[in-house]
Protein backbone atom coordinates (compact mmCIF):
# COMPACT_ATOMS: atom_id res chain seq x y z
CA UNK A 1 0.00 0.00 0.00
CA UNK A 2 1.43 3.26 -1.16
CA UNK A 3 2.64 5.62 1.94
CA UNK A 4 -0.23 7.74 2.78
CA UNK A 5 0.45 11.54 5.14
CA UNK A 6 -0.30 11.15 8.86
CA UNK A 7 -3.33 13.48 9.95
CA UNK A 8 -0.98 14.80 12.26
CA UNK A 9 1.22 16.16 9.87
CA UNK A 10 1.18 19.01 7.72
CA UNK A 11 0.13 19.19 4.67
CA UNK A 12 2.99 19.67 1.62
CA UNK A 13 2.33 23.20 1.28
CA UNK A 14 1.99 23.91 5.23
CA UNK A 15 5.51 22.04 5.50
CA UNK A 16 6.61 24.74 2.60
CA UNK A 17 5.73 27.53 5.06
CA UNK A 18 7.78 25.78 7.97
CA UNK A 19 11.14 25.55 5.70
CA UNK A 20 10.27 29.06 4.60
CA UNK A 21 10.36 30.05 7.99
CA UNK A 22 13.95 28.41 9.03
CA UNK A 23 16.56 31.30 9.40
CA UNK A 24 19.14 28.91 9.72
CA UNK A 25 20.51 28.60 6.53
CA UNK A 26 21.56 24.86 7.26
CA UNK A 27 18.14 24.14 8.72
CA UNK A 28 16.41 25.40 5.62
CA UNK A 29 18.34 23.11 2.92
CA UNK A 30 17.81 19.77 4.93
CA UNK A 31 13.99 20.74 5.60
CA UNK A 32 13.77 21.89 1.94
CA UNK A 33 15.23 18.32 1.01
CA UNK A 34 13.05 16.17 3.80
CA UNK A 35 10.29 18.07 2.12
CA UNK A 36 11.47 16.79 -1.45
CA UNK A 37 11.80 13.36 -0.28
CA UNK A 38 8.38 13.08 1.71
CA UNK A 39 6.97 14.02 -1.49
CA UNK A 40 8.58 11.95 -3.02
CA UNK A 41 7.65 9.02 -0.95
CA UNK A 42 3.86 9.66 -1.35
CA UNK A 43 4.45 8.22 -4.76
CA UNK A 44 1.91 9.41 -6.84
CA UNK A 45 -0.51 9.82 -3.53
CA UNK A 46 0.19 13.46 -3.44
CA UNK A 47 -3.17 15.48 -4.04
CA UNK A 48 -4.76 15.42 -1.30
CA UNK A 49 -1.28 15.96 0.89
CA UNK A 50 -0.54 19.33 -1.40
CA UNK A 51 -3.82 20.30 -0.26
CA UNK A 52 -4.24 22.74 -2.86
CA UNK A 53 -7.16 24.38 -2.33
CA UNK A 54 -6.71 25.52 1.04
CA UNK A 55 -5.69 29.10 1.97
CA UNK A 56 -2.55 29.26 4.18
CA UNK A 57 -2.34 32.42 6.46
CA UNK A 58 -0.21 33.99 6.82
CA UNK A 59 2.27 33.47 10.02
CA UNK A 60 3.11 36.13 12.78
CA UNK A 61 6.65 35.64 12.06
CA UNK A 62 8.76 37.96 9.39
CA UNK A 63 9.12 36.17 5.81
CA UNK A 64 12.08 34.64 4.70
CA UNK A 65 13.41 33.19 7.69
CA UNK A 66 16.66 34.30 7.76
CA UNK A 67 20.17 34.13 9.73
CA UNK A 68 21.34 37.55 11.29
CA UNK A 69 23.63 37.91 8.64
CA UNK A 70 24.38 38.75 5.91
CA UNK A 71 24.29 42.73 7.12
CA UNK A 72 21.35 43.81 3.68
CA UNK A 73 22.25 47.05 2.35
CA UNK A 74 21.07 48.31 -0.83
CA UNK A 75 22.21 47.10 -4.24
CA UNK A 76 24.16 49.90 -4.95
CA UNK A 77 26.13 49.54 -1.54
CA UNK A 78 27.37 46.07 -2.21
CA UNK A 79 30.95 46.10 -2.22
CA UNK A 80 32.84 45.09 -5.64
CA UNK A 81 35.69 43.44 -5.49
CA UNK A 82 37.93 41.55 -8.00
CA UNK A 83 38.02 37.88 -8.45
CA UNK A 84 41.81 38.12 -9.15
CA UNK A 85 42.18 38.45 -5.45
CA UNK A 86 40.96 35.68 -2.81
CA UNK A 87 38.93 37.71 -0.68
CA UNK A 88 37.34 38.94 -4.14
CA UNK A 89 36.57 35.88 -5.48
CA UNK A 90 34.97 34.65 -1.78
CA UNK A 91 32.70 37.99 -2.40
CA UNK A 92 31.53 36.97 -5.62
CA UNK A 93 30.96 33.32 -4.54
CA UNK A 94 28.86 34.99 -1.45
CA UNK A 95 26.59 36.65 -3.70
CA UNK A 96 26.28 33.64 -5.99
CA UNK A 97 25.51 31.96 -2.38
CA UNK A 98 23.27 34.83 -1.33
CA UNK A 99 20.90 34.06 -4.74
CA UNK A 100 20.38 30.44 -4.27
CA UNK A 101 19.75 31.20 -0.34
CA UNK A 102 16.81 33.14 -2.13
CA UNK A 103 16.15 31.33 -4.89
CA UNK A 104 15.31 28.88 -2.07
CA UNK A 105 13.13 31.62 -0.26
CA UNK A 106 11.14 31.82 -3.48
CA UNK A 107 10.45 28.66 -4.48
CA UNK A 108 8.92 27.39 -1.08
CA UNK A 109 7.28 31.04 -1.26
CA UNK A 110 5.63 29.99 -4.54
CA UNK A 111 4.11 26.81 -3.58
CA UNK A 112 2.65 27.92 0.73
CA UNK A 113 1.35 31.25 -0.35
CA UNK A 114 -0.96 30.82 -3.36
CA UNK A 115 -3.96 28.26 -3.12
CA UNK A 116 -6.02 26.92 -6.05
CA UNK A 117 -3.45 25.92 -8.87
CA UNK A 118 -3.49 22.28 -10.05
CA UNK A 119 -0.84 19.82 -8.82
CA UNK A 120 1.85 20.17 -11.36
CA UNK A 121 2.21 23.74 -10.17
CA UNK A 122 3.18 22.37 -6.27
CA UNK A 123 4.93 19.54 -7.71
CA UNK A 124 7.36 21.82 -10.11
CA UNK A 125 7.64 24.43 -7.36
CA UNK A 126 8.91 21.56 -4.78
CA UNK A 127 11.02 20.74 -7.29
CA UNK A 128 12.73 24.02 -8.01
CA UNK A 129 12.84 24.27 -4.12
CA UNK A 130 14.71 21.12 -4.10
CA UNK A 131 17.74 22.02 -6.56
CA UNK A 132 18.06 25.35 -4.96
CA UNK A 133 18.80 23.95 -1.78
CA UNK A 134 21.49 21.48 -4.04
CA UNK A 135 23.09 24.76 -5.49
CA UNK A 136 23.26 26.91 -1.91
CA UNK A 137 25.08 23.26 -0.66
CA UNK A 138 27.23 23.58 -3.54
CA UNK A 139 28.41 27.24 -3.63
CA UNK A 140 28.52 27.35 0.38
CA UNK A 141 31.26 24.40 -0.15
CA UNK A 142 33.10 26.75 -2.30
CA UNK A 143 33.12 29.29 0.15
CA UNK A 144 33.93 27.17 2.76
CA UNK A 145 37.39 25.71 0.98
CA UNK A 146 38.17 29.45 0.80
CA UNK A 147 37.50 29.75 4.70
CA UNK A 148 34.61 31.95 4.32
CA UNK A 149 30.74 31.08 5.02
CA UNK A 150 27.40 32.40 4.50
CA UNK A 151 26.99 35.68 6.06
CA UNK A 152 30.86 36.86 5.51
CA UNK A 153 29.61 39.47 3.44
CA UNK A 154 26.76 42.33 2.90
CA UNK A 155 23.94 41.78 0.21
CA UNK A 156 21.24 43.51 -1.01
CA UNK A 157 17.30 42.03 -0.93
CA UNK A 158 16.20 42.93 -4.30
CA UNK A 159 14.84 39.41 -4.84
CA UNK A 160 12.97 38.99 -1.73
CA UNK A 161 11.59 42.68 -2.31
CA UNK A 162 9.78 41.59 -5.51
CA UNK A 163 8.58 38.49 -3.75
CA UNK A 164 6.25 41.31 -1.31
CA UNK A 165 5.58 43.18 -4.06
CA UNK A 166 3.61 40.27 -6.15
CA UNK A 167 2.25 38.57 -2.84
CA UNK A 168 -1.13 39.35 -3.78
CA UNK A 169 -1.09 37.90 -7.48
CA UNK A 170 0.40 34.62 -8.89
CA UNK A 171 0.37 35.86 -12.52
CA UNK A 172 2.54 38.61 -11.11
CA UNK A 173 5.11 36.60 -9.43
CA UNK A 174 5.31 34.23 -12.36
CA UNK A 175 5.95 37.41 -14.75
CA UNK A 176 8.44 39.17 -12.80
CA UNK A 177 10.00 37.10 -10.38
CA UNK A 178 11.41 33.55 -12.27
CA UNK A 179 11.02 35.06 -15.77
CA UNK A 180 12.39 38.02 -15.20
CA UNK A 181 14.54 38.88 -12.34
CA UNK A 182 15.76 34.47 -11.83
CA UNK A 183 16.33 34.67 -15.51
CA UNK A 184 18.29 37.69 -15.71
CA UNK A 185 21.31 34.87 -14.01
CA UNK A 186 20.91 33.12 -17.61
CA UNK A 187 22.48 36.07 -19.40
CA UNK A 188 24.60 36.58 -16.26
CA UNK A 189 26.27 33.59 -15.60
CA UNK A 190 28.15 32.98 -19.00
CA UNK A 191 29.70 36.63 -18.16
CA UNK A 192 30.84 35.33 -14.92
CA UNK A 193 32.22 32.24 -15.91
CA UNK A 194 34.14 33.90 -18.87
CA UNK A 195 35.58 36.35 -15.67
CA UNK A 196 36.41 33.41 -13.67
CA UNK A 197 38.08 31.19 -16.33
CA UNK A 198 40.52 34.56 -17.03
CA UNK A 199 41.59 34.08 -12.92
CA UNK A 200 42.32 30.65 -13.53
CA UNK A 201 42.90 29.51 -10.06
CA UNK A 202 41.61 25.97 -8.93
CA UNK A 203 38.80 27.77 -7.07
CA UNK A 204 38.15 29.64 -10.15
CA UNK A 205 37.49 26.86 -12.33
CA UNK A 206 35.53 24.60 -9.39
CA UNK A 207 33.28 27.68 -9.21
CA UNK A 208 33.53 27.55 -13.58
CA UNK A 209 31.99 24.13 -12.93
CA UNK A 210 29.22 24.63 -10.27
CA UNK A 211 27.76 27.36 -12.49
CA UNK A 212 27.51 25.11 -14.98
CA UNK A 213 25.34 22.66 -13.08
CA UNK A 214 23.07 25.75 -12.30
CA UNK A 215 23.16 27.37 -15.26
CA UNK A 216 21.72 23.94 -16.69
CA UNK A 217 18.73 23.56 -13.66
CA UNK A 218 18.09 27.83 -13.58
CA UNK A 219 16.89 27.11 -17.41
CA UNK A 220 14.45 24.89 -16.25
CA UNK A 221 13.65 26.68 -13.34
CA UNK A 222 12.58 29.89 -15.59
CA UNK A 223 11.10 27.42 -17.40
CA UNK A 224 8.42 26.48 -14.75
CA UNK A 225 7.81 30.11 -14.67
CA UNK A 226 7.36 31.08 -18.50
CA UNK A 227 4.79 27.94 -17.97
CA UNK A 228 2.54 28.92 -15.62
CA UNK A 229 2.34 32.83 -16.38
CA UNK A 230 1.16 31.66 -20.19
CA UNK A 231 -1.53 29.33 -18.23
CA UNK A 232 -2.50 31.96 -16.40
CA UNK A 233 -2.71 34.33 -18.70
CA UNK A 234 -4.56 31.83 -20.71
CA UNK A 235 -6.72 31.22 -17.68
CA UNK A 236 -7.55 34.79 -17.34
CA UNK A 237 -8.15 36.07 -21.23
CA UNK A 238 -4.98 37.87 -21.38
CA UNK A 239 -2.20 38.69 -23.54
CA UNK A 240 0.82 37.76 -22.40
CA UNK A 241 3.20 40.39 -23.97
CA UNK A 242 0.72 43.13 -23.04
CA UNK A 243 0.13 41.21 -19.60
CA UNK A 244 3.52 41.27 -18.64
CA UNK A 245 4.62 45.21 -20.08
CA UNK A 246 1.74 46.02 -17.41
CA UNK A 247 2.85 44.04 -14.81
CA UNK A 248 6.76 45.47 -15.08
CA UNK A 249 5.84 49.33 -14.51
CA UNK A 250 3.20 48.26 -11.90
CA UNK A 251 5.85 46.34 -9.63
CA UNK A 252 8.97 48.74 -11.23
CA UNK A 253 10.49 45.59 -12.41
CA UNK A 254 13.97 46.35 -13.16
CA UNK A 255 14.85 47.30 -16.65
CA UNK A 256 16.83 43.91 -18.23
CA UNK A 257 19.67 44.85 -20.15
CA UNK A 258 21.98 43.21 -22.86
CA UNK A 259 24.03 40.97 -23.46
CA UNK A 260 20.79 37.96 -23.47
CA UNK A 261 21.80 34.81 -23.47
CA UNK A 262 19.43 33.91 -25.70
CA UNK A 263 19.91 30.44 -26.40
CA UNK A 264 19.32 30.04 -22.74
CA UNK A 265 16.45 32.06 -22.77
CA UNK A 266 14.85 29.97 -25.91
CA UNK A 267 15.42 26.42 -23.77
CA UNK A 268 13.63 28.02 -21.17
CA UNK A 269 10.40 28.97 -22.99
CA UNK A 270 10.61 32.99 -24.33
CA UNK A 271 9.11 33.06 -27.29
CA UNK A 272 10.64 35.04 -30.34
CA UNK A 273 7.83 37.66 -30.18
CA UNK A 274 9.39 38.14 -26.37
CA UNK A 275 12.95 38.20 -27.50
CA UNK A 276 12.54 40.92 -29.77
CA UNK A 277 11.08 42.74 -26.80
CA UNK A 278 14.29 41.87 -24.04
CA UNK A 279 14.58 45.61 -22.50
CA UNK A 280 11.67 47.40 -23.34
CA UNK A 281 9.78 47.30 -20.56
CA UNK A 282 10.80 50.26 -18.52
CA UNK A 283 9.28 51.21 -15.11
CA UNK A 284 8.34 54.25 -14.41
CA UNK A 285 10.92 55.67 -12.63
Amino acid sequence: MPPQSSPAEPSLREAALLALLQADPTQKVLATQALWARFQALAGQDEAALDASCAIPAPAAPLPGRPERPVLVPPMEVPHRSPYTPQGLAAMLHAIAHIEFNAINLALDAVWRFAGMPADYYREWLRVAHEEAYHFGLVSDLLQDLGHGYGDFPAHNGLWEMCVKTQDDVTARMALVPRTLEARGLDATPLIQHKLRQVNTPAALSAVAVLDIILRDEIGHVAVGNRWYGWLCQQQGLEPIAHYRHLARTHQAPRLRPPFNLSARTAAGFTEPELKRLGEYESPH
